[in-house]
């Protein structure tokens, strides 16, 4: 057994830079769980600097000066940042607090409309299956009740965290954007000059992560803003709380589309009940999700992911459970992380011919 171990770590591990490899994503991995919290805002403003250094990029391909790109991709950050939280956030939360007050009324109506199935499909549906699940759905509704509550009554230390992340992380940003390449030649100092394992990989993960991420980020905007538009065209109720749930489930691959699908049916079943106006509501969403996923996905992801369902799955799960959204959010750029070393990880030649 011992000799196993040891041939295992031979063929795996023989190689210098392996070695140095596997530490720093064992050290990465362990800080992120352990000081994830505390470091958010730096995360954060990471990630959204990531974002932005496309276009930062383009105006210095336009031979304008490195202070004056980021200044002007800084200034249009801070715009679409006060144009979300003066326009939009005071509108959804507006929509939020009229879909909470009038969920008792929705409630007692589905509740009706449940109660008419088994006089409709006597041999699908019982009536203690219809109460049943009336039962269910109250428990659900106490517990976002009960949610709603202590969200309120602990607001005010996310009042706080809040206020930190807007006055933080703009400048994290900004630090970001300006000192890439001091910073980057900081974090290289420290890294063993014979690095091209860990070379091939960042260059991998930094064309992959930068291909799905502003992809995704773009897909979740054109996804939000034509299912608004459409919704809000119809009259449906909530189109911009609606809309946001759209845009953000397409960061869920296979799962978001099919659970966004039940709010969407429910309110316009609500407002309309089963009429001309709901069937043109879930055709025009079904509209929506097929060019989603047919035209806009292979026009944003040209140099598509090479993983697996089954693995982007689990990536979604695993990553998900650890860190929440971020973590779904970042599970199939994880995923093709693993993916990436594993294929430049360096193996001994002869343990490999054995």
């Amino acid at each position: 057994m011992l000799k196993v171990f040891q041939d295992w770590l031979h063929r795996y591990f023989s190689d210098e830079q392996a070695v140095v490899l596997a530490l720093l994503l064992i050290v990465g991995f362990a800080a992120i769980l352990t000081l994830g919290g505390m470091l958010a805002p730096v995360l954060t403003g990471m990630v959204l600097a990531f974002l932005m250094q496309g276009l930062v990029n383009t105006f210095e391909r336009l031979r304008l000066p490195h202070v004056v790109a980021v200044w002007l991709v800084f200034t249009l950050f801070m715009s679409m940042l006060a144009l979300f939280l003066l326009v939009l956030m005071p509108l959804l939360w507006q929509q939020l607090s009229t879909l909470f007050n009038e969920l008792p009324r929705m409630l007692g109506e589905w509740q009706s409309l449940f109660l008419l199935l088994p006089e409709r499909y006597p041999t699908l549906i019982t009536d203690a299956q219809v109460l049943q699940l009336i039962e269910v759905v109250r428990g659900e509704v106490g517990k976002f009740g009960q949610w709603a509550l202590s969200f309120s009554l602990s607001s005010l230390p996310m009042l706080v965290s809040i206020m930190i992340y807007l006055v933080l992380v703009p400048i994290l940003v900004f630090f970001f954007l300006k000192d890439r390449e001091l910073i980057g030649a900081w974090f290289r100092s420290y890294l063993p000059r014979e690095r091209s394992l860990i070379t091939r990989v960042a260059q991998e993960m930094n064309k992959q992560i930068a291909n799905y991420i502003r992809g995704k980020v773009i897909e979740i905007i054109i996804c939000g803003v034509v299912t608004y538009v459409a919704f809000a065209y119809l009259g449906l109720n909530y189109a911009a709380l609606l809309a946001l749930f759209v845009g953000l489930s397409v960061v869920v691959p296979y799962i978001g589309a099919v659970v966004v699908t039940v709010p969407v049916a429910l309110i316009g079943l609500f407002q309309w009940g089963l009429g001309d106006q709901f069937i043109y509501l879930m055709v025009v969403y079904g509209i929506i999700q097929a060019l989603d996923g047919n035209v806009l996905v292979p026009l944003l992801f040209s140099e598509a992911v090479n993983l697996h369902p089954v693995a982007i799955i689990c990536a979604v799960l695993l990553f998900g459970g650890l860190w929440g959204f971020w973590g779904v959010f970042f599970a199939i750029p994880l995923a093709t992380l693993f993916k990436a070393v594993i294929d430049a990880w360096p193996r001994s030649e002869q343990a490999a011919l054995q």
